[in-house]
Formats: C-alpha cells, sequence, structure tokens
C-alpha cells in the first residue's frame, strides 16, 4: 500500500465535521430529552454518595460529575459539554492543528460523558460506532499541540490500519447477521420491497426507489449482500485496485442509502471509515496532481497484476451468480434470482472463514508493523530515530491491544469462533466495554413492517369528544406531507416513536412520560415534535386528555395513467396503542409510578454565575432553529472558509513554485554564477526558496504559518527581482567590453 498522509488527513477532517454534526444535534434535543421537566432527566442517572470524585469517574465515566463543582445542574452540565464538543469539533474543522490527539480525546471524553446518561435515545449502533472511531483517533492524529509539530509519523501506517480493520467489522458483521437471523425476507430476497417504506425516516426518493419492479428489488439485494459480505474481504488485498475498487463499491452502498433514508450521521461516518482504503497515489488523482511516486514495476509484473485483479473479481461474481440462482428472465424482460443455499450452508461458511478473516488481519497488522519499523530504522539522525524507535514501539503495542480487544465483538456473529478465543482476551475486553473502545455491529438484522409499516398518532382533545391529531416535524403521520431531507441530524424522539410501534406501550416506558409532559404543556418536550411551537395544536392550552392509536402505513402508487397521486401515503387503523388519559388519570398515575417517571427530590439549585448566563445566552439564540437547518448552516461555511484556505495555500504554492523555476534559468549564465558566488545574500535567498517549498511539501498550512509565509514571499520576490536586475547589468557591461 502506498503513502496514506493524505488520507489520513482527510478522515481527521471529516470526523471533526461529524463530531460537530452529532454534538449540535444533541445539543438541541437535550432540554426535552434529559432536562429537568424533559422526557428522561439525566440527572436521576447520577447518584452522588459523597465518594471522591476519581473514583465516581471510575464507577461510572462521564464529565457530567463536575457538574455541582461549577455551580452547574446535571441539565445545563450537558449543555455545557454538547457546546464544548461543538467548539472543539468547529475548530478542528477550520484548522489543521487543533485536529490534535488530545482534541480528540476530548471529544470522545465528552460524547461519552452523554452516551452514560442517553439511556434509549443514545443506545443506537451509530452512537457506539462514533465512539469507537473517535478513540481510534486519538491514535490516528498526531500531537500537534504539544510537539509543535504536523510532519508525519513513521507509525501512522499501524494505527490507520485500525480504521480498515473497523470498516471490515462493521460491513462483514452488518452482511453476515441479515442472513443469521433467518429473516424470511431477506433469505427469499424481498427485504427491500418493504425496506423503503417501513424504514424509520425515508427521503422522497424512497417513493420513487420503491415502485421499482419486484425483480429488480430482490437483484438490489443480492447486491447488497455481495457488497457488505464478499466485498470486504478484499480491504487487505496487497492489490492496490482491488482495495480501490472495494472502497467505489462501498461508496456507492452508501451513497444508494443517504438518497432513500435518513440516517444521521452513520453512512456519512462509514464513509469516513472507507478512507482508510485510499492511498495518497489516488487522492492525487482526483486532485489532478503530478504523481511523484516512483513504480519500477515491469510491464511483465503490471500484467500478472491486472490478470490477478480479473480472476478475483470474475469468482466473486461467478460465485454470487451460482450463490443465488441469477438468471435472465425474458418474459419480465430482467433477471431472477433466489437463494441457492440453507442456513446449514450458510453457517458452515461463517465457521470456516471467521477464524481465517482473523488471520488475515493478524498477517494484514504485522505487515504494518514490521514496514513501520524498517521506516524507523531507517531515518537518520541517532536521536530522531531513537524517539521515532519508541514511538513505534508504543503505537504498534497499542495497535495490537485494540486489534486483540476487537475480536470478541466480530466473533460474535460465529458462536464456535467466539468460544475458541482465549479467555484473557474476553477478560479484557470486560474491562474496556464501558468505554465503548469496541462493539458488535450488524444493521438491519430483521425486515420489519412486512404487514405495513406500523405507525403511532397521537390524539389531544379539550373536552374528550373532538379528536386532533398531534403531527411530528419529521416521522410520517400527515397523509399529503412530504418526507423529510435531514441528513446528519438525528431526531430521537421520532426515531423511538418508530421503536415504539412495533411492540406495546409496555415495552416503552418513556412513552408514558410523553403523555405525561404534553398534558403539562411543557415546552421543552413540545419542541421535540414541533420546533416552531404555533405548529403544534395546543400551544395555546395543554391538552385536557391524550390517547394514541396505531395505524398502518403504506406508500401510495402511481396512478394508472402514470401521473403522481396528491398524497405520500395511504393508512388503515390497527388498534388503540395507549388508552384515553388525563392529569391525575388512574391508569396514568400507575404507569408513572411503576416505571419510575416521577420527580423523587427537587433538581439541584444553579449558582448564578457567568457561565450559566452564558450557557443560557447560547439557548436562547438557537431556540426556534430547525436543527438541520443549524447543522447544514455550520457544515456549509465551514466547508466554504477550508476551501479559500486551500485556494489560498494552492496559490502561494504555485508562486514560490514558479521562483524556483526561474532561479536556477539566472544560475545558468556563468556570469551570475560568479556574481551569486560573491553574493552570500542571494545564496540565503536561494536557501530560503528551497526551505520554503520543503515546508509546503509537509502540509503545513494552519493560519499561523500562512501569515509568516506572506512576510516571507516578500522577501523572496525580492531577492528574486534583485538577480534579475543584477543580470541585466551584467549583460550591458559584457555588451560594452565587447564594443570597444
Amino acid at each position: 500500500m502506498g503513502e496514506i498522509i493524505l488520507p489520513r488527513r482527510m478522515f481527521l477532517w471529516c470526523m471533526s465535521l461529524i463530531y460537530l454534526a452529532a454534538f449540535v444535534s444533541l445539543y438541541v434535543q437535550v432540554p426535552g430529552l434529559y432536562g429537568n421537566e424533559g422526557l428522561l432527566p439525566a440527572r436521576w442517572q447520577l447518584r452522588y454518595s459523597g465518594k471522591p470524585l476519581l473514583e465516581q469517574l471510575l464507577s461510572f465515566p462521564t464529565l457530567l460529575w463536575l457538574g455541582p463543582q461549577l455551580g452547574l445542574d446535571t441539565h445545563t452540565t450537558m449543555e455545557l459539554l454538547c457546546l464544548i464538543g461543538a467548539a472543539l469539533s468547529l475548530a478542528a474543522t477550520l484548522v489543521e492543528a487543533f485536529r490534535d490527539s488530545v482534541v480528540f480525546f476530548c471529544l470522545w471524553a465528552l460524547y461519552l460523558s452523554m452516551y452514560q446518561v442517553g439511556q434509549v435515545f443514545l443506545y443506537f449502533q451509530w452512537d457506539n460506532l462514533l465512539l469507537e472511531t473517535g478513540f481510534l483517533c486519538i491514535l490516528v492524529a498526531p500531537l500537534t499541540l504539544i510537539r509543535g509539530s504536523r510532519r508525519d509519523r513513521e507509525h501512522d501506517r499501524v494505527t490507520f490500519w485500525l480504521v480498515r480493520w473497523l470498516l471490515f467489522r462493521l460491513m462483514f458483521a452488518s452482511g453476515v447477521v441479515k442472513l443469521t437471523s433467518r429473516c424470511p425476507t431477506w433469505w427469499g430476497l424481498t427485504a427491500l420491497t418493504y425496506h423503503y417504506e417501513t424504514q424509520c425516516i425515508p427521503t422522497p426518493l424512497a417513493w420513487f426507489a420503491h415502485q421499482f419492479p419486484v425483480w429488480w428489488q430482490k437483484l438490489s439485494v443480492v447486491g447488497a449482500f455481495f457488497i457488505e459480505i464478499a466485498v470486504p474481504l478484499l480491504f487487505f488485498s496487497p492489490l492496490r485496485r482491488l482495495r480501490l475498487g472495494s472502497f467505489y463499491l462501498q461508496v456507492l452502498l452508501q451513497v444508494l442509502i443517504i438518497l432513500t433514508g435518513n440516517y444521521n450521521f452513520f453512512n456519512l461516518l462509514t464513509l469516513t471509515l472507507c478512507l482508510a482504503l485510499l492511498d495518497d497515489q489516488h487522492v492525487n488523482f482526483w486532485l489532478r496532481r503530478a504523481d511523484e511516486s516512483n513504480t519500477n514495476d515491469s510491464r511483465l509484473w503490471s500484467w500478472l497484476c491486472y490478470l490477478l485483479e480479473l480472476v478475483v473479481w470474475a469468482l466473486m461474481i461467478v460465485g454470487t451468480i451460482i450463490c443465488f440462482d441469477l438468471q435472465l428472465d425474458t418474459t419480465k424482460n430482467g433477471i431472477s434470482s433466489r437463494t441457492a443455499f440453507t442456513f446449514h450452508q450458510f453457517n458452515q461458511f461463517l465457521k470456516t472463514v471467521t477464524i481465517p478473516c482473523v488471520w488475515i488481519g493478524v498477517l494484514s497488522l504485522t505487515w504494518e508493523i514490521i514496514t513501520a519499523m524498517f521506516r524507523c530504522a531507517c531515518v537518520s539522525g541517532f536521536l530522531k530515530r531513537f524517539c521515532g524507535t519508541i514511538q513505534w514501539t508504543l503505537f504498534a503495542a497499542a495497535t495490537a491491544a485494540m486489534f486483540t480487544v476487537s475480536l470478541v465483538p466480530f466473533t460474535y456473529i460465529e458462536y464456535d469462533s467466539n468460544a475458541r478465543l482465549w479467555p484473557g482476551v474476553r477478560r479484557a475486553y470486560e474491562l474496556v466495554d464501558q468505554y465503548q473502545l469496541v462493539n458488535s455491529y450488524g444493521l438491519f438484522r430483521r425486515m420489519t413492517g412486512v404487514g405495513g409499516r406500523p405507525e403511532v398518532v397521537i390524539e389531544g382533545s379539550n373536552d374528550g369528544v373532538t379528536w386532533t391529531e398531534i403531527e411530528f416535524m419529521y416521522k410520517p403521520g400527515n397523509l399529503s406531507a412530504s418526507p423529510p431531507v435531514l441528513t446528519p441530524h438525528q431526531p430521537r424522539l421520532d426515531w423511538q416513536m418508530w421503536f415504539a410501534a412495533l411492540s406495546t406501550h409496555t415495552q416503552a416506558p418513556w412513552f408514558t412520560s410523553l403523555i405525561y409532559r404534553l398534558l403539562q404543556g411543557k415546552k421543552d418536550v413540545i419542541e421535540l415534535i414541533q420546533t416552531d411551537i404555533s405548529q403544534y395544536p395546543f400551544h395555546q392550552q395543554p391538552p385536557a386528555y391524550l390517547r394514541a392509536h396505531r395505524y398502518r402505513y403504506w406508500f401510495t402508487e402511481p396512478k394508472a395513467d402514470g401521473s403522481y397521486p396528491q398524497r405520500w401515503w395511504r393508512r388503515i387503523y390497527d388498534e388503540e396503542f395507549y388508552p384515553k388519559v388525563h392529569l391525575g388519570n388512574t391508569f396514568l398515575e400507575g404507569m408513572l409510578n411503576h416505571y419510575g417517571l416521577k420527580d423523587k427530590s427537587p433538581p439541584r439549585r444553579m449558582s448564578n454565575t457567568t457561565l450559566v448566563w452564558a450557557v443560557k445566552w447560547v439557548r436562547s439564540q438557537v431556540r426556534g432553529v430547525p436543527a438541520h437547518i443549524l447543522i447544514w448552516t455550520l457544515i456549509v461555511c465551514s466547508a466554504i472558509v477550508c476551501l479559500l484556505q486551500g485556494l489560498r495555500h494552492r496559490s502561494e504554492h504555485t508562486k514560490k513554485s514558479s521562483l524556483l523555476h526561474r532561479a536556477p534559468m539566472t544560475l545558468s549564465d556563468p556570469t551570475e554564477n560568479e556574481s551569486d558566488s560573491d553574493n552570500p545574500e542571494k545564496s540565503e535567498d536561494h536557501q530560503l526558496v528551497e526551505e520554503e517549498e520543503e515546508e509546503q511539501e509537509d502540509g503545513d498550512d494552519s493560519d499561523e504559518e500562512v501569515g509568516a509565509g506572506e512576510g516571507e514571499e516578500e522577501e523572496i520576490d525580492t531577492a528574486g527581482e534583485d538577480e534579475v536586475d543584477e543580470a541585466q547589468e551584467d549583460d550591458e557591461e559584457e555588451e560594452r567590453k565587447r564594443k570597444r
């Protein structure tokens, strides 16, 4: 694998942007979800026992323990931590110097603090994935703020390898669990005929994707299995083009998911992980830069690589055709498909490949570690070589430890392989489990809503006779409302409403809290439903009665003449989900007491400090702004600033490169050589130009160095003009001598 300097920097920038979206999305929802009058107040999760702070942090790792020492209650402390996380991630997005191990450690600790008290609203696989990827950023990022240097290190390839291993675990497990779950829709290849309309929050394009013929939907499922199960095995291929092919297939899958479903930052995070499959040569190809790598491969070796790559792709395609019995269907003008293997055969396949996948990871990591060791040995200078060797030892050990611990959740996909792991590895995993360093994954395990998408509709009334539906801002409800586009924001209440509809209200205790808070008319909870409170039907007076019914939703279909219908959805009544209740109702009071949803103690009193005032002021500024608009505003502004910085850096680099090309031309004249040898200032100027070029190649494009570069550029340009003037004077002197 070639150099990974550019993909690594792209990875850290993208992670900064994803952290920004995650913190801002969560910050907007903190009052309604975890506030003192929210659905599940976070202060209930913290039990102040009077133990030392360090002991509390070790037993329950969250920075919210610091709230009382700052004079803040738990709710305000959560807002403060989210604001700090958003500010740090924004700084890391704009300034390369902040893409540092220390900064990423702070971001990881802040999000872990939220996760610990997040309860059901933060227990999603993408939250686990963000924490695991965020911890890897601590190992991948340089120590810029401490060392003051952004030079790439010899062990960077070793730590960056963990990102590729995480991507493999995520995609391979996501494909495998669809079949190990024995879900009939995945085995029958019909899952996508239900997926687009039954996913949590579809996009408008999901309606159009749902209209594709059945044979195409089944073929798409085959393609998903191919990309998620077969292609990840190429992530560790020694052949570069195989890795690039797997990269583009993963990108294709994630882009299609983004277009048809709102999965917050999950797909963006997966795309960021895919950067571990790239190298500098391919990124330079994107940027239309000249490839400076020296490839001395013979033509025979190149042709052998091409032949081997074609054989690999051919075997994978033929294997897919055989496994799913793909055949041309001339009657339907399509391709027929079916699962041509049994569950027992697939289980045997898993037993066969799980342990070899582990050994492939071992061999790949060993190669990276050994390669990095030789790179350290080739560094000139004893002190640099010694420091590099120490860094290599520490980071190689950390990488090996992370890989070893990750084997426990990875082998969950196959019981026998998990049982064969060394008990010491399992004990190490249990020690770090509460920090979410490694996790198991498996998305879309079972397809829901086969008989129609279940959806809970809450209704309110002031007299118990006339009922008004309470429409949520994002989840389906109004049959004529267009599905939203809100990635990378995740409305966590809307997501949990989707899960609640799959079972009874007794399986979702928070739903009783939602009914209770709406009857009380709590503004923070209402803003989870409608950011613009004027759109809430009971914004002037809380409803006296509430109830909830379950409906079955389906996408509408095009009309017979091919025109589009006026409504996006159609529905039928299913059953009562929650009975009619009012404040003081016996059933409601019993449910609140049963689940412990009533306040047992008053919230902690806050000090009237400047910090408290600042947190409240920020809240007042963003109140009423839809979260997805706020997030996209920050993302677009950050991207524009970074683009302008890149263009400025590129123009300066072009100027200095042209100056370097001009300087050798003046030196080619013998008279000029003599003049340069007699003028030490010119030699210093040329040396200054070379040093500036080396610094630019190292990728030092922070704001401070750009500012310093401007002053030095003026000196270089002045020096270049002096050289040209002196050369012209020498030429004129020679001409006068010849005339005499």
